[in-house]
């Protein structure tokens, strides 16, 4: 890796797993600007591809499901296998993100997490406002997270890049200590309590997110977690799940400003859309300041195929904000038709090394 500390830029990132590194960063570095070099980026991928199994190991080798997902060889030979069986083209990086699952911000607080075969999720806890509420900075998890970290930069160097994991503050967090049945009642009943919860696991958050900040930059690293999409700043991706059961009201008092001490905090953020029941809050999160980006998560069943939602897509697109967009490669030509290029970013999945090429040479063309 050529980049000396404190001035790693998209031109001085290298590879050996992927030779065109730099370009690539370069085009996701124009994207979040709504700019095009020579072709908007492409990461190929499935949706939620970070939720699936990728090999066969015998579960008779641990105690249980936590025992394999805190085994740390095990996670990183799972992936260095990954790492060499694949050719990464397009906008596709080569990414170690430690991972416990979506809810392990609020295990910190002491939420238990129940582990499966490829997510985790948290038990509520919190059965009154009157419970103290502190994260654990010893916590089992913090630990294992910050270990997974620098084992991997221990290996990483010209090979990979690290990533830090999925946080998620805010809303989502106090709806997993909570119940989120629960937090739709409490906002009647403790609102008080619920805003001053907000900040607090803001500050928190903000604290964590700093402490495996520096661990990377020290190291030379760009900014990455789950979505893949590195930048060479401080990225985020907000989201705020919960807010499919909300009002706009709702949102906009007590979701709104967690959101924004949290993106104004980073360089660059893409807020994770996750449908259209949180699309009903669009509005609000395109006034959110210092988000370039937008993930569109269109759901499944009747929520697909992708066309139908080219409204929200250029709504998005009009607001000056970027998008980052799942589809078919079935989908990809019609798409190209009824869309502008400027500020897409396209995830699909492939069948093979050839039509990938093929898929980048037509986005060239567009």
């Amino acid at each position: 890796m050529s980049s000396a500390a404190g001035s790693l830029t998209a031109t001085t990132f290298e590879l050996e797993t992927k030779p065109d590194c730099a370009e690539a960063l370069q085009r996701v570095e124009a994207w979040y600007h709504q700019a095009i070099i020579d072709r908007p980026p492409v990461r190929f991928t499935r949706h939620n591809a970070e939720y699936e199994v990728i090999d066969d190991a015998d579960p008779s080798r641990w105690a249980n499901l936590k025992a394999r997902w805190f085994d740390e060889e095990y996670q990183i030979e799972r992936f260095l296998r990954q790492l060499h069986r694949q050719r990464y083209l397009g906008e596709t990086f080569p990414i170690f993100w430690p991972n416990l699952g979506p809810n392990i911000f609020a295990a910190c607080y002491g939420a238990p997490l129940e582990f499966g075969e490829v997510t985790s999720w948290a038990e509520p806890i919190l059965g009154s406002y009157d419970q103290p509420v502190a994260i654990d900075w010893q916590s089992e998890h913090l630990a294992k997270l910050e270990s997974l970290t620098r084992k991997a930069l221990q290996i990483c160097d010209g090979q990979f890049i690290v990533g830090y994991t999925d946080l998620h503050p805010g809303m989502d967090w106090l709806a997993a200590l909570r119940g989120s049945e629960q937090l739709c009642m409490d906002f009647y009943d403790y609102p008080d309590e619920i805003k001053a919860l907000q900040q607090q696991v803001t500050a928190d958050f903000l604290s964590v997110f700093a402490r495996f900040d520096a661990l990377l930059k020290r190291s030379h690293q760009p900014s990455v977690s789950w979505m893949g999409i590195p930048f060479v700043g401080r990225m985020h991706i907000p989201s705020c799940d919960f807010a499919t059961l909300i009002s706009p009201a709702i949102f906009q008092e007590f979701a709104w400003p967690a959101l924004h001490d949290e993106v104004v905090a980073m360089t660059h953020n893409i807020f994770h859309l996750d449908g259209k029941g949180v699309a009903r809050h669009l509005a609000a999160i395109l006034e959110l300041p210092n988000v370039n980006a937008i993930q569109w998560v269109q759901g499944v069943g009747l929520d697909q195929p992708i066309l139908q939602w080219i409204p929200l897509i250029r709504k998005i697109q009009a607001a000056g904000k970027s998008v980052v967009v799942d589809m078919t490669v079935a989908e990809l030509e019609p798409f190209i038709d009824a869309v502008e290029p400027a500020g897409i970013l396209l995830c699909l999945p492939s069948e093979s090394e050839e039509e990938e090429l093929a898929i980048l040479e037509r986005v060239a063309r567009w």
